[in-house]
């Protein structure tokens, strides 16, 4: 009887240490990219941003996601086994050959390395030479890069919709590594932080 007793205690223990991590998790922001390419949607990417350890980062997407600024942007660079980016404004409207130099009147992010491996399905800020350069480009891992790890922000995970990912960091591309078609994303909120 004592058995069944501590083991009922146990059971009940992981349950709701079970619970307290799902409330965690759905505090944390969570978003839906609908990803199209020439007209036809490739699919849905739902990822999860952590501000506990990115707060600057997390917060300067939140802004930019709720405010509309990643519609119409596209991900501009795709590298198979390697990673794919988007987020820069010049990818709305301007030329192709200014894709991804971003706008340089938006507000920069400081660097807020942590230890976040960058494996497949990260999302990591995107900058230049400069640590403290980050703005609304970011990246999605499509494969490990051990390299990039305490040199870039990661501030998320993709939840659902790697193989959107797959598709695009495998989709035709230049010698720039831009995809050949534009493909354009669109956003929004899933969950409001609580």
């Amino acid at each position: 009887m004592f058995k069944y007793f501590v083991l009922l205690i146990i059971l009940l223990a992981m349950n709701i240490d079970s619970q307290v991590e799902a409330a965690d998790k759905a505090k944390n922001p969570q978003y839906e990219i609908t990803v199209t390419q020439g007209g036809k949607e490739l699919g849905k990417i739902v990822i999860e941003l952590w501000p506990e350890i990115a707060p600057k980062h997390v917060a300067n997407f939140d802004n930019l996601a709720t405010t509309g600024f990643y519609n119409g942007t596209a991900f501009h660079r795709v590298i198979p086994g390697f990673m794919i980016q988007g987020g820069d404004p010049n990818t709305k409207n301007k030329p192709k050959e200014t894709w991804g130099m971003g706008d340089p009147s938006q507000p920069r992010v400081p660097a807020e390395f942590n230890k976040t491996k960058h494996v497949r399905g990260i999302i990591s800020a995107a900058r230049s030479q400069d640590p403290n350069s980050a703005s609304s480009q970011f990246f999605i891992m499509h494969a490990d890069a051990p390299h990039l790890d305490g040199q870039y922000t990661a501030y998320g995970k993709v939840l659902s919709g790697m193989e959107v990912v797959d598709k695009v960091a495998t989709t035709d591309r230049d010698r720039r590594d831009c995809p050949n078609v534009k493909v354009e994303m669109t956003m929004k909120k899933l969950n409001a932080k609580k």
